[in-house]
């Protein structure tokens, strides 16, 4: 079965993870989310923006190759 917390947390590597690992433990006193879920949550923004970021670059060499 997929554990989400597992899969938003393997986001968090490198600099990625010393941002969660600050991050979570005052997150997590202020809301109801375990430090787990905060780290989990920050590892999926992580990888949303960079997501974003590969589809706004393959877009702009879409439009690119395609005005030649």
């Amino acid at each position: 079965m997929l554990d989400v917390t597992r899969l938003g947390q393997a986001g968090l590597k490198g600099w990625r993870e010393k941002v969660g690992d600050r991050a979570a433990p005052p997150i997590a006193q202020r809301t109801a989310l375990t430090e787990e879920q905060v780290r989990a949550l920050i590892g999926a923004l992580f990888f949303a923006l960079s997501v974003m970021y590969v589809a706004k670059t393959l877009a702009a060499l879409s439009r690119e190759l395609r005005s030649r």
